[in-house]
């Protein structure tokens, strides 16, 4: 279950406010385009029209990263999301498997089992995430688990610069102070793989 999202006490300009620093800071990044003739993903601003927006309000982790693709790509969120999260560099595997051996020995489901309970329940994948809605301008993922619940959005838009941008929002809602912990550790990795995949995915449209 998602929590609830207007807590008590503060804002809701407090809340989001707070959101966009516990623990992944939003200001955009200059670094658009390409640098040394790669294409590099960026932060962006959270989307305020993304079906997660009313998850954004007390989220422990908000973030939303972006990258200019190719003039040929694939207008289809699903193809894309799928080239972007199931095509994953060798470095970020294994540290998949680190993650789910060590999150095992305190009961969490690893990224297997929760592929496969989502396959159980008729639901598709992607990558090892619950796909759980899908529109012509924006697909969420994400599950549930006892330590926190994750969402991520894929959304196509018109870049700065002109031609198109994929936008991936990471909204993460922790339960208890393992979920806490585990985001505090998990945090830097997130972005920096979330980075990678992107910039493999544009590299693997570019052929």
């Amino acid at each position: 279950m998602v929590p609830r999202i207007e807590p008590a006490g503060p804002t809701r300009e407090d809340a989001v406010d707070r959101a966009t620093w516990l623990p992944s800071p939003l200001a955009a990044d200059d670094t658009l385009g390409k640098a040394g003739g790669i294409i590099k993903a960026h932060a962006v601003p959270v989307p305020s029209d993304s079906v997660l927006a009313p998850l954004y309000v007390g989220a422990d982790l908000l973030d939303a990263f972006a990258i200019h693709l190719p003039a040929g790509a694939s207008g289809d969120l699903e193809v894309l999301a799928r080239i972007a999260f199931e095509r994953q560099a060798g470095w970020i595997r294994m540290l998949t498997w680190v993650r789910d051996a060590v999150m095992a020995t305190v009961g969490v489901k690893s990224s297997r089992a929760i592929g496969a309970a989502a396959a159980a329940r008729g639901l598709q994948v992607i990558g090892y995430l619950p796909l759980l809605s899908k529109s012509a301008g924006e697909l969420v993922m994400g599950g549930d688990d006892r330590h926190l619940d994750f969402r991520a959005a894929i959304l196509l838009r018109t870049g700065a610069a002109g031609g198109r941008e994929l936008v991936v929002v990471t909204v993460v809602h922790c339960h208890n102070r393992l979920g806490r912990t585990y985001l505090a550790v998990i945090a830097p990795f997130h972005r920096t793989i979330l980075r990678a995949n992107l910039e493999r995915a544009v590299r693997v449209m570019e052929g």
